[in-house]
């Protein structure tokens, strides 16, 4: 969950490099470090600090050049934030630099191994490891010494490496880990996001797992872990730098709510098809024959990618009549799933670098079933392990808590389940209810943002609660487990999620004045049942915020939401509960976009 960023060039390479990590800040921000050095010389230069990047920044000194250089931001795993356990980790001799993203598994015992042969440790990381092992290689090139050193290492990673004696070069190493490498004219750069490279190159090269790279200033190349040649070829980063930019917010997470209905209609854009009443989602790589034999539908995910597979098992369930489900990702290996060979499984994860996904995804490929992403980043390892998927086109996000990347995987769950249900037993009426809904949704998301400045007076009200139930019913059931999750990620206010059909089977005992209830109430055929889920907590003097698209009269206060089709209303009754989410962390005074403990990317277990 940590964020590189490396330069070898001709330009001074500090500021390029503090650049990067202001970019890389939402993948970990508890201590940063910098090391350069230049073809003339003499060793490497290193600073490093506890805290965030504008930390590392001030104790920069002003004579610090380098024309080569590789930087961390750090989200811990091994050893508490400070300055010893910041990276990069240098060996005793301070010849070799590394700076690591992932979990070495096996740190304990090769630490064990390295300390009885003398090795001295300066830090509590499993990342040290590393440093001692390519340190003490005897190896007559970098690349073999850093080869030689990752056949001893378990677990994930994501490297950087520099080495006095090799100073003309870094060399990188991938495996579970994202790197990046960006290629300029007469200069490179690597980074784990293409955050930290827009700015200075849209040409990128995305490294597999089990891949390497040695970067010149003038040239690199790829190759194995067992030494075999790579033919990377260079791809057109999509988002531009401006994309990474607040765009006169205050925050990310507002700029990236504000940013919604952009969002939506580019996920639906191109994709609509009229004559059919239905949608093209050529990435797919299943034809009607195919998605005609499918028995069961899995959906895989962490987090808010869980809650969005969550609201896309009920679409599609609905709408192509296919029974689905949806698993925590984390959880699904490790209980020796049964793979059926008639069942789709679809990964989900914002990133496309979600470690829990991503190993999921591998599991069942071993196993020959077939998988689907939905993922936000064109070209991530999710996307190139998956046999076919549906990219969401949200945009850069930057914010460590996801909002339009939730709701344009929500959008594109819809659009395959419309598409699953024409090729199934969906009627055109029904499809083009469906296309009529989903064209309604830009428009209805600026009505909602256009109440953010009533939506701020409630949260204002709500801010003192030290615990707060979010309920709903079937499809508000998600929308409620997202909109708890998205309170206590950014407010730090304890939330718990229930079905309001559940309350009777024990949370009742919770209610009290002092406890809020936030009720998610559609104008469905349930709502006379979540009506009575009301009149349970006021007969017991709760508090009720209710999100429904009329006034509730058991309710408090009601957010009014407009009314689309039943299937896609759950898309429009989250978004009032991110400005909600948002606007109660503001009046506590929380640092929104930098929750603490949470890092953007999970890219460990």
């Amino acid at each position: 969950m940590c964020g590189i960023v490396g330069y070898i060039g001709k330009r001074d390479v500090a500021p390029l490099l503090l650049e990067g990590l202001q970019r890389l800040e939402y993948r970990g921000y508890d201590s940063a470090g910098i090391v350069v050095t230049s073809p003339k010389a003499a060793g490497l230069k290193m600073v490093k600090a506890k805290g965030r990047v504008r930390d590392l920044e001030a104790r920069v000194p002003k004579r610090f050049a380098g024309t080569t250089g590789i930087a961390h931001t750090r989200w811990a795993t091994h050893g508490a934030p400070s300055d010893v356990n910041a990276h990069p980790h240098l060996d005793p001799e301070n010849k070799v630099a590394v700076v690591h993203n992932g979990i070495v598994d096996n740190a304990a015992e090769l630490r064990a191994k390295l300390e009885a042969e003398g090795v001295v440790f300066a830090s509590e990381t499993d990342t040290e490891v590393i440093t001692h092992l390519i340190a003490r290689s005897q190896a007559d090139s970098l690349e073999e010494k850093v080869r030689e050193a990752l056949k001893h290492i378990e677990g994930t990673y994501g490297i950087a490496v520099m080495h006095a004696d090799f100073n003309d070069r870094i060399v990188v190493a991938r495996n579970g880990s994202p790197v990046v490498l960006g290629i300029g004219e007469k200069e490179m750069f690597v980074a784990s996001d293409v955050a930290a490279l827009v700015t200075h190159t849209r040409q990128v090269v995305t490294l597999d797992d089990g891949e390497m790279a040695t970067l010149k200033a003038d040239d690199f190349r790829t190759y194995t872990t067992t030494g075999a040649s790579t033919n990377a070829t260079p791809e057109t980063v999509e988002w531009e730098a401006a994309s990474y930019d607040m765009g006169g917010h205050d925050t990310y997470m507002h700029k990236e709510i504000s940013e919604q209905p952009d969002a939506v209609d580019r996920v639906l854009r191109g994709r609509i098809d009229d004559r059919f009443s239905t949608v093209h989602l050529g990435g797919l790589n299943l034809d009607a024959r195919e998605a005609r034999s499918i028995r069961r539908i899995k959906i895989l995910g962490c987090g808010t990618s869980y809650h969005a597979g969550l609201i896309g098992a009920s679409l599609i369930e609905g709408m192509a009549r296919i029974p689905a489900d949806a698993e925590p990702a984390s959880e699904f290996r490790y209980r020796n799933p049964v793979v059926d060979p008639d069942t789709l499984y679809i990964a989900v994860s914002q990133s496309g670098e979600t470690y829990d996904v991503l190993a999921a995804v591998q599991e069942l490929k071993r196993k020959g079933a077939r998988v689907l992403g939905v993922v936000n980043v064109v070209g991530s390892a999710i996307a190139r392990e998956a046999d076919g998927g549906v990219y969401v086109h949200a945009g850069p996000e930057v914010c460590v808590v996801s909002t339009k990347c939730f709701t344009n995987t929500v959008v594109a769950f819809a659009l395959l389940a419309l598409h699953l249900g024409r090729i199934r037993d969906l009627s055109v009426t029904d499809g083009k209810r469906i296309i009529e809904g989903l064209r309604k949704l830009p428009g209805q998301i600026e009505e909602i943002l256009k109440t953010e400045d009533e939506i701020k007076k409630l949260a204002q009200e709500y801010a003192g609660a030290q615990s707060m139930m979010f309920i709903g019913r079937v499809r508000g059931y998600p929308v409620a487990l997202e909109a708890s999750l998205k309170l206590k990620e950014i407010s730090y206010i304890h939330a718990e999620a229930y079905p309001a059909s559940e309350l009777k089977h024990g949370p009742l005992a919770l209610i009290e004045p002092a406890l809020p209830t936030v009720a998610i109430v559609p104008d469905d055929d349930l709502l006379e049942k979540n009506r009575a889920a009301l009149e349970e907590i006021k007969a017991r003097s709760g508090r009720i915020l209710a999100v429904a698209h009329q006034p509730q009269e058991k309710a408090d206060h009601t957010i009014v939401v407009p009314k689309n089709e039943d299937e896609l209303d759950p898309i429009l009754m989250g978004i009032p509960l991110q400005l909600l989410a948002y606007h109660t962390a503001l009046a506590m005074g929380r640092d929104i976009d930098k929750p603490r403990n949470l890092a953007k990317s999970v890219t460990v277990e």
